[in-house]
């Protein structure tokens, strides 16, 4: 390098008004408030911890077994299980106040009247930095028709939380629809800073010797590196579709896993699975990204973003 000094490429991002010094998201559900990780993770090492659900009420989930491994990934089904939004506040969330990366709340819901009342709660707490909405629940009022397979829906549901906070608000959107560019569309009218793309893939596993289902609620969610083609399609098709930031995630273990959903279109990307079998991929993605961004000579993560989509429509 004759003496010179080479000059390490920013990684941060923002996500509407929500700024990151770091690109990556650790999913919810898959990282509980991030305790269990202290050990072995380091929360400056990491752009922030989007936090498990959180419902109105009270629910206890699912029946067991909820978890089924697959090959290259896992099923789950879990059912949203949270102890409602009155306890959480009461109990949980004074704990996230010193933690040195963001804080992203998560909030489900059965009706419109749902996200509206549980972003605007959540929202409220100084602790929180924004708010995810999970679209993926059935909505009691429409015959359980879920929310982020109905452009309708999706919209009211966003809309509902946008006129709750003013804090960055990201919406998780669905792999299980036939045309996820349009509810994007739709999704981004209504208000949302970002989006995250996507969340799990139905599916369903046998135990053939017991001749039932692995699962106590018969199918579930598949999540992890069998996912990985399918969400990096979904990120390039959304991503030149809306001009919002993306949040790429499914089956992210690597940062060249990390890289495809950057190079398609993602601004950040989330780690959920891959937590599971190694806590320390959210810091071995940062430092394979950098390590990639400065042997191309790229100054800043945002100079690849959208690189291999020729019809990316974002901003860089």
């Amino acid at each position: 390098m004759n003496g010179v000094a080479r000059k390490v490429p920013s990684l941060d991002v923002s996500l509407g008004s929500l700024h990151l010094q770091l690109p990556t998201l650790m999913g919810s559900g898959c990282y509980g408030s991030g305790e269990e990780y202290a050990p072995f993770v380091d929360y400056a090492g990491i752009g922030g911890v989007v936090l498990k659900s959180v419902t109105r009420l009270p629910r206890l989930g699912n029946p067991t077994p909820r978890l089924s491994p697959t090959p290259s990934g896992m099923l789950n089904a879990i059912g949203l299980q949270n102890p409602g939004i009155d306890a959480y506040l009461a109990h949980d969330v004074a704990k996230f106040a010193d933690r040195p990366c963001a804080v992203i709340g998560s909030v489900a819901g059965f009706s419109v009247e749902d996200y509206a009342e549980v972003t605007a709660r959540l929202a409220a707490r100084d602790e929180i930095d924004a708010i995810e909405i999970n679209i993926s629940c059935p909505n009691v009022g429409h015959e359980g028709e879920t929310f982020a397979c109905d452009p309708r829906l999706a919209e009211r549901a966003t809309a509902a939380a946008r006129g709750a906070t003013a804090k960055p608000l990201i919406v998780k959107l669905s792999p299980n629809v036939t045309d996820i560019t349009e509810i994007a569309r739709r999704v981004e009218a209504a208000g949302a800073d970002a989006l995250a793309v996507i969340n799990t893939v139905r599916g369903m596993a046998i135990d053939v010797d017991r001749v039932e289902p692995r699962l106590g609620n018969a199918s579930g969610g598949l999540s992890g590196p069998a996912i990985r083609p399918i969400a990096v399609l979904a990120v390039w098709e959304v991503a030149r579709s809306v001009k919002i930031p993306i949040v790429g995630q499914g089956g992210i273990e690597t940062a060249r896993d990390a890289l495809e959903f950057f190079l398609a279109g993602a601004s950040a990307v989330s780690i959920g699975t891959g937590n599971f079998t190694d806590p320390r991929a959210p810091q071995n993605v940062t430092a394979g990204v950098r390590d990639y961004l400065a042997a191309r000579g790229h100054a800043a993560l945002r100079e690849i973003v959208g690189l291999a989509n020729a019809a990316f429509a974002g901003a860089r």
